[in-house]
C-alpha cells in the first residue's frame, strides 16, 4: 500500500451536510480563551484582532505524510482535507491582509503537532492547540469521535471585533475553504 499523500483529497470523499450545528454562532463573542500557539507564546483568540477582523478556521486534524490515517478516516463526511485547506489559507494569506484580515486555525492537536505541521508547511500565521476542545465547550462547536479521539468538525468562523459575523458551515471541499472566504470577505466589509 502506498503511503497517503495528505495533500492529495480522494475524488469520492463523503461530503458533510448541514444539521444546523454552527446556527447559534453569528452574533456571539469569541471567548477570552488563551491556548497554547506556534510561535511560542499562548495566543487569545480576542487579542489575535481586537478591534479588526478575524478568520478562523476550525479543522479535525492534520495528517502526516508516509503515517497512516485514522481507519476510516476518509468514510467520515468532512474529516479529509485539514492539510490542503490549512495550505490554501497559507497561499491566500497576502489576500487576506489585503483586505486587513487576520488569520488562524485551531484543532484538537497538542501544540507540538501543531508546531510541526506549521514547520513542515510553511504556515506562517497562527495554530492554536485546542486538546480539552475548550472553545467548542465555549462556544457550543460540533465535534465527532473517530479512532478514540474527540475532534472538531470543520467550520470556519469571522469576527468582527471579536463577535462572529459569519460561520461556514460545513466547510467542502476544505480546499476552496479560503477562497469561499475571501469571496465572502470581499462581498461583505466591516462596518
Amino acid at each position: 500500500m502506498a503511503p497517503m499523500d495528505p495533500m492529495v483529497l480522494p475524488p469520492d470523499l463523503p461530503e458533510p451536510e448541514d444539521d444546523g450545528a454552527a446556527d447559534h454562532l453569528p452574533g456571539t463573542a469569541l471567548p477570552g480563551l488563551t491556548l497554547p500557539a506556534t510561535g511560542g507564546r499562548p495566543a487569545s483568540l480576542r487579542e489575535l484582532a481586537p478591534s479588526g477582523r478575524l478568520v478562523v478556521y476550525v479543522y479535525p486534524r492534520t495528517g502526516r505524510p508516509g503515517e497512516p490515517l485514522i481507519e476510516g478516516w476518509d468514510d467520515i463526511p468532512g474529516a479529509r482535507g485539514c492539510t490542503p485547506q490549512s495550505c490554501a489559507y497559507r497561499d491566500s494569506l497576502g489576500e487576506f491582509e489585503r483586505l486587513g484580515v487576520t488569520v488562524a486555525g485551531i484543532s484538537a492537536q497538542s501544540a507540538a503537532e501543531q508546531s510541526e505541521f506549521a514547520r513542515r508547511e510553511h504556515i506562517p500565521f497562527p495554530l492554536l492547540s485546542d486538546p480539552g476542545l475548550e472553545l467548542a465547550a465555549s462556544l457550543g462547536l460540533p465535534t465527532f469521535e473517530a479512532g478514540g479521539l474527540k475532534l472538531y468538525r470543520r467550520l470556519t468562523l469571522v469576527a468582527d471585533a471579536g463577535v462572529i459575523s459569519k460561520a461556514f458551515y460545513p466547510v467542502f471541499p476544505p480546499d476552496r475553504d479560503a477562497a469561499s472566504v475571501l469571496a465572502w470577505l470581499s462581498a461583505h466589509p466591516p462596518r
